[in-house]
């Protein structure tokens, strides 16, 4: 079954060329124009990814990625923003608030496309061991779930990666370049800065005190170690 992409845009060319172009790649393509609305619609249809411009006509993008990720049902939709605002402060608060990738306009319609289908195969892969526990941290890898004391945290999509990636290599220094190429591979569009956002948001769902942490460590002047508890 085609996987269905939600397009928040409100550029009416843009929109033909985004439907055009994720349409030939096999895609269901659905468009929104305006804040007003979009969570509904995005409950409505529960799609597999969303594409998300931050300056709508009635409002701001940073607002529905916010919303979307306190609704249940697409709490871990990949949200990539595509947007003409490119200085770094932009780009560090769309992760900050739960983007999974950020791309600036003008851009190239494949490098689009590939993006897309490599949020999508990770959101997918399949893994052996659907639920591993350490101490008072337990992820269900199958439904993409993290839970601190049996109680769920939320993550975005990746921000799970990185955590199941980490208790996969406890005891392990990973450098930020490591961990662009494992979590984000080739077709990123990050900086080693991005790492830092992604870890901090972890700290803060995971640690009892992010500013002392004791799972994930930093390795001054490399990068993150995860330690298992003791």
């Amino acid at each position: 079954m085609a996987k269905t992409i939600l397009v928040v845009e409100d550029d009416d060319d843009l929109c033909d060329l985004l439907d055009y172009n994720l349409s030939r790649a096999g895609y269901k393509v659905r468009v929104m124009k305006q804040v007003a609305g979009t969570l509904e619609a995005a409950e409505r249809i529960v799609p597999d990814l969303i594409l998300l411009d931050v300056m709508l006509p009635d409002g701001d993008g940073f607002d529905v990625c916010r919303s979307i990720r306190g609704c249940a049902s697409l709490a871990d939709t990949p949200i990539l923003f595509l947007t003409a605002r490119g200085e770094e402060v932009d780009r560090i608060l769309g992760l900050e608030i739960g983007g999974d990738d950020y791309i600036t306009k003008p851009f190239s319609p494949r490098e689009l496309v590939a993006r897309v289908k490599a949020h999508l195969r990770r959101q997918s892969a399949p893994v052996s061991e659907a639920t591993t526990r350490l101490g008072p941290l337990e992820i269900d890898s199958e439904a993409c779930k993290a839970f601190v004391n049996g109680k769920e945290i939320a993550l975005t999509a990746t921000e799970f990666r990185l955590l199941e990636f980490f208790i996969a290599h406890p005891g392990r220094v990973h450098s930020r370049e490591a961990l662009l190429e494992t979590i984000w591979g080739q077709d990123r569009n990050v900086t080693p800065r991005n790492v830092d956002v992604h870890v901090r948001r972890l700290r803060e769902q995971i640690e009892e005190s992010p500013q002392d942490p004791k799972w994930l460590q930093t390795v001054r002047g490399f990068g993150y170690r995860f330690e298992l508890p003791a």
